[in-house]
């Protein structure tokens, strides 16, 4: 069984930076469609950001893009998300997952493998 388990949550103030780390516990070549989630209390999950790790391929929300960026170390087995310019907006449980589908930032969808989430809190 695979697990994904993210890291690199915090508490900033906003205009700063945090970058988050997904690490699987072993290979997902499988599952080469990586995804940021983040969920705010009270509100729906919202995708963030999507890769596809064997062509490098993103996507973005609209309300991170030009502030956030996703990357993969397939060495590693380690997915990212650079997050600058924090807003409070971006407070939020922040999780990934992955499937063999491209499921893009659908939300909704039924990912295969899921992580447990790091908070990102960001105060004004």
């Amino acid at each position: 069984q695979v697990q994904l388990m993210e890291s690199g949550g915090g508490s900033v103030q906003a205009g700063g930076s945090l970058r988050l780390s997904c690490a699987a516990s072993r290979d997902i070549s499988s599952s080469p469609y990586m995804t940021w989630f983040r969920q705010a209390p009270g509100k729906e999950r919202e995708g963030v950001a999507a890769i596809y790790r064997g062509g490098r391929s993103t996507y973005y929300a609209s309300s991170v893009k030009g502030r956030f960026t996703i990357s993969v170390d397939n060495a590693k087995k380690t997915l990212y998300l650079q997050m600058n310019d924090l807003k409070p907006a971006d407070t939020a449980l922040y999780y990934c997952a992955a499937d063999e589908v491209d499921y893009g930032l659908d939300a909704s969808a039924e990912f295969g493998y899921w992580g447990q989430g790091t908070q990102v809190t960001v105060s004004s």
